[in-house]
């Protein structure tokens, strides 16, 4: 039997896929519903967020035409500019966002998944079986290798869009001015309101990054990552503004503001009920998907990160596939245990506590990676003549990142800082280790 001569590889529709799937996940299909609350002012607030994360993706794009070579995205880029310790803490905080999150969406897919089987709403055991499932089945297909968990990416981003293309096209046919809330619902200021939209959506745009981090598995990353980076967030923020705004020209306000499924809703007026099934559906493949691709991330970053001595180097142990089988198995068990947490009355306040912890260690790579940018293009005398306009790239990212920090909430901030600080005595041992072990 031969060997795989080298990882698998990628390439461009599979790389935009990833991070298409990534960043649209089951919460968008909600996501209107709560900005509704505010009024149209939410639209401003996509585009200054939808902004800001253009702004990141075009630092993260050409990042990834400067590291080439070496995984990890934000975490490879962070190293970069910083070093080892602060590289570390990326890595460590990312990878804990990750199997959180993880566990997270697992439960998102149960939900979505009762709206068409109501008995897992009553019967907790089947509840867990099935998001346990999940978890592990594409656990098992990204073992199979990166090719075969981006076939299921592009599927499901295919499955997942159809619903979203379906009621922003024929929505357009429903439109009436009239249903458009007004432009402040909310009794505070006009910038209050923004704030408070622009920290909404500002989630919808996590993962922005995912093309970055499988570097080694893609063919040409130097075209495809950069390119995969940029399209993806494109698609991705034209459908959530297109999609927010045909809802607020289908649905009176009131109905909107209150309604659990917004897009089935519409579909249902477009359509009829049937219509309605195939978005709701669209919602649990949504959910699916992000599943399948966050959990290819999840093996990535460890192993990166193992291959330059800050984790174990287990970590970075491979199959013949070329997958970081124990990463993947040491991160889906975490995420099943998180998982279960939900479904055990005492611990779900513990389990929104650290869904709501790992919000910054999301946002910190993004603040490190614009910061960075500007090191290393200073460092390796990159762009000449227009080197200002890196700088003012990575100044416009970085200020941005470090809003969005502030836009979480003092809450957040304390318990994610801790939660990074938490990793340093990791990476003092790890650094000791590799000290005896030379």
């Amino acid at each position: 039997m031969a060997e795989n001569s080298g990882p698998q590889k990628i390439g461009l529709v599979t790389a935009t896929a990833l991070v298409v799937g990534n960043m649209i996940g089951s919460g968008i299909y909600v996501l209107p519903a709560a900005l509704a609350s505010y009024g149209s002012i939410s639209l401003l607030g996509w585009v200054f967020t939808a902004a800001g994360a253009l702004f990141l993706a075009k630092i993260f794009s050409n990042f990834s035409k400067i590291i080439t070579t070496k995984s990890g995205g934000p975490y490879a880029y962070s190293r970069a500019g910083f070093g080892d310790f602060i590289g570390f803490l990326v890595a460590w905080g990312y990878w804990i966002s990750i199997w959180i999150t993880n566990g997270a969406i697992a439960i998102a897919i149960v939900g979505a998944l009762s709206f068409f089987f109501p008995v897992l709403e009553d019967t907790p055991i089947y509840s867990i079986s099935l998001g346990l499932g999940f978890i592990w089945f594409f656990t098992w297909t990204n073992s199979l290798g990166i090719k075969k968990s981006g076939v299921i990416q592009v599927v499901t981003t295919f499955l997942k869009l159809l619903p979203l293309f379906f009621v922003i096209a024929f929505g357009l046919f429903f439109f009436d001015i009239a249903n458009f809330p007004s432009f402040n619902l909310t009794e505070g200021s006009d910038f209050f309101a923004l704030s408070a939209v622009a920290t909404l959506t500002l989630f919808a745009f996590l993962g922005l990054e995912s093309a970055t981090i499988p570097t080694n598995n893609m063919e040409s990353p130097e075209i495809v990552t950069p390119k995969a980076t940029m399209l993806g967030t494109i698609i991705s923020t034209t459908i959530y503004i297109l999609g927010t705004i045909v809802l607020f020209g289908i649905l009176p306000v009131e109905k909107l503001r209150n309604s659990a499924a917004p897009f089935a809703e519409a579909a249902q007026l477009i359509g009829g009920d049937y219509a309605g099934y195939f978005v709701a559906g669209g919602a649990a493949i949504a959910a699916i998907g992000a599943l399948n691709g966050w959990i290819l991330i999840m093996g990535q970053i460890p192993m990166a990160s193992a291959q330059d001595n800050l984790f174990p180097r287990i970590f970075k142990k491979e199959n013949k596939k070329g997958s970081p089988i124990i990463g993947l198995i040491i991160g889906s068990s975490l995420s099943s245990l998180i998982m279960l947490m939900n479904f055990t009355e005492g611990l779900v306040t513990q389990f929104e506590f650290m869904v709501l912890l790992t919000t910054l260690c999301c946002l910190v790579p993004y603040l490190f990676t614009a910061a960075a940018y500007a090191l290393v293009v200073i460092d390796k005398k990159l762009y000449g003549k227009k080197r200002l306009s890196a700088f003012v790239l990575s100044t416009l990212g970085f200020v941005y990142s470090l809003w969005a920090i502030y836009g979480s909430g003092s809450e957040t901030v304390f318990y994610g800082f801790l939660l990074l600080v938490l990793g340093i005595p990791f990476y003092l041992l790890m650094k000791w280790n590799n000290r005896n072990n030379t």
